[in-house]
C-alpha cells in the first residue's frame, strides 16, 4: 500500500497531511486480508454502505484500473469526490460517471434506466420507470442525439445543487 506520505500532493487533495492520516488508518482497517487493496465484501463491511442501492457503481468508480479492487490511491482519490474542498465541476463528474455505466462519455436511455432500476428497486413498474427515463431523456437531450452528454446532465443537476450534498467529512 505504501506510505501515504509517499503519494503525489495531487494524489492527496483536497485533503489536508492529517486526514490522509486518517484516511490511511481507516483503509488498513477496512483491508481484513492485508492485501494492500480493498474488495468489494470489505469495502461493503461499512455500516454505511451497505444499504446503499448505488455501491457497487461507486465502487467500479473508484477502481479506476479495473481489477475489481480498491487500492489506497484510488481509495483517496474516490473519496476526494465527497471532499467539502472538493470542487463543482469534480462531484458533477463522478455523479455524471454513476449513471455512465459504458463510460462513453454520455447517458443513454438503457444506462439511466438500469441506475434507476438500482435506486428503486421494485417500487416502480419496469413501465412506469421507462416513461420517466423517456421523459427525462426528451426533455433534457438538447442536441436530440437520443442521450445526455455531461453538458446536459450538469445543466440538470446544477438546478438541484446534488454536488453540494456529495460531501462526508472526516
Amino acid at each position: 500500500m505504501g506510505n501515504e506520505a509517499s503519494y503525489p500532493k495531487e494524489m492527496c487533495s483536497p485533503f489536508e497531511k492529517g486526514e490522509i492520516k486518517r484516511l490511511s488508518k481507516r483503509f488498513k482497517k477496512l483491508d481484513l486480508d492485508s492485501s494492500g487493496t480493498l474488495s468489494v465484501e470489505e469495502l461493503m463491511s461499512l455500516p454505511e454502505l451497505q444499504n446503499n442501492p448505488l455501491v457497487k457503481r461507486v465502487i467500479d468508480i473508484f477502481d479506476t484500473d479495473g481489477n475489481g479492487e480498491v487500492d489506497f490511491e484510488e481509495f483517496v482519490t474516490g473519496l476526494s469526490q465527497f471532499s467539502v474542498r472538493g470542487n463543482e465541476e469534480q462531484k458533477l463528474r463522478f455523479a455524471f460517471s454513476i449513471y455512465d455505466l459504458d463510460k462513453d462519455g454520455y447517458i443513454s436511455n438503457g444506462e439511466l434506466f438500469q441506475v434507476l432500476k438500482m435506486m428503486v428497486g421494485e417500487n416502480l413498474k419496469g413501465w412506469q420507470l421507462q416513461q420517466m427515463v423517456d421523459k427525462t431523456i426528451i426533455i433534457m437531450d438538447k442536441d436530440g442525439d437520443g442521450r445526455l452528454s455531461f453538458q446536459e446532465f450538469s445543466a440538470l443537476v446544477r438546478g438541484l445543487e446534488i454536488h453540494k450534498k456529495l460531501v462526508v467529512t472526516l
